[in-house]
């Protein structure tokens, strides 16, 4: 089946760093990475990092200097590089991309994963 899978997140303290990676499973014929989204309780969910076709990356401002998205299209992954991290940074994350696959094709979303700034 086809599936964005998420990895890399967990509890981390606050200034230090994080690599979330975004995986597409199965047989999959072209990847399009689109960028990451988080929530927090109680928050609408905000885009936080947007990539473009051609590379271009662009950033909510509460994160530009300190996060760096990338995508390695051979892989089929997009990576969130997340560095000096705040406890305001706490929430779930979710990857967005969009998938060709033989008897697919779409928008499609991760599952999310947590991270947690905390002392």
């Amino acid at each position: 089946q086809v599936q964005l899978v998420e990895s890399g997140g967990g509890l981390v303290q606050p200034g230090g760093s994080l690599r979330l990676s975004c995986a597409a499973s199965g047989n999959i014929f072209t990847f399009y990475a689109k960028g990451w989204y988080r929530q927090a309780p109680g928050k609408q969910r905000e885009l936080v990092a947007a990539i473009t076709n051609g590379g271009s990356a662009s950033y909510a401002d509460s994160v530009k200097g300190r996060f760096t998205v990338s995508r390695d299209n051979a892989k089929n992954t997009m990576y969130l590089q997340m560095n000096s991290l705040k406890p305001e940074d706490t929430a779930v994350y979710y990857c967005n991309a969009g998938l060709v696959a033989a008897t697919a094709v779409g928008d499609y979303w991760g599952q999310g994963t947590q991270v947690t700034v905390s002392s």
